[in-house]
C-alpha cells in the first residue's frame, strides 16, 4: 500500500439527495493505510448541505475548501467560504454544532479530515437527535440514533434476578 494519493485518483461515492441534503465523497486513509486520522474528499452540489447540524463529542474534525464557496454554520454564527478556508471543529457540547452548505453555483469540494475515535456521541440540535456509534466507520459494533428527549430510567425494564 502506498503511503500517498493524489485527489485525482480518489474514488468517489455516495450522493442521493435526501431533501436539502447532498454530498458525494471519497474515502482516503483507508488507501494510504492511516490509522489514527480519517480523510475524505467531499464534494457537496449547488443548493445543498453536507449533512445536518451537529457537533461531535469526542472526535475533532477539520475541513480544507479546495473549491467553490459556502457557508459554515458554527455555533450561532454562519461564515462565507471560500477556496482555501481551513476550518476547525473541535469536540464538545452544541455550542461547537456545524454544518457546510454549498451557496455557490459549482460544486463544493473540500478534504475532510477527523480523529477516529472508536467511541462517539453526536448531537443533532436541529432535530434534538442524539448518534451514539463504537467501532469503525462503515463498521459498527453499535449505532443509535433516537430523540434525545425520549430517554428512559436507568432501571426501566430491568428486573433482579430472583
Amino acid at each position: 500500500m502506498k503511503p500517498l494519493m493524489n485527489l485525482d485518483e480518489v474514488k468517489v461515492e455516495g450522493g442521493e439527495p435526501t431533501g436539502s441534503f447532498q454530498q458525494h465523497y471519497g474515502l482516503i486513509s483507508s488507501e494510504i493505510g492511516a490509522k489514527k486520522l480519517g480523510y475524505n474528499l467531499t464534494i457537496c452540489p449547488p443548493g445543498k448541505t453536507a449533512c445536518p447540524y451537529h457537533n461531535h463529542h469526542a472526535n475533532e474534525e477539520m475541513f480544507f475548501i479546495l473549491e467553490g464557496e459556502g457557508t459554515l454554520r458554527f455555533g450561532d454564527e454562519e461564515y462565507p467560504l471560500r477556496k482555501h478556508d481551513i476550518i476547525a471543529c473541535p469536540p464538545g457540547k452544541r455550542h461547537l454544532a456545524h454544518e457546510i452548505t454549498n451557496t455557490g453555483k459549482t460544486d463544493l469540494k473540500y478534504l475532510a479530515l477527523s480523529t477516529k475515535e472508536h467511541t462517539e456521541v453526536c448531537e443533532y440540535p436541529d432535530s434534538n437527535k442524539v448518534s451514539i456509534t463504537v467501532g469503525d466507520y462503515g463498521d459498527w459494533d453499535m449505532r443509535l440514533i433516537s430523540k434525545a428527549d425520549q430517554g428512559v430510567d436507568y432501571f426501566e425494564g430491568e428486573e433482579r434476578a430472583k
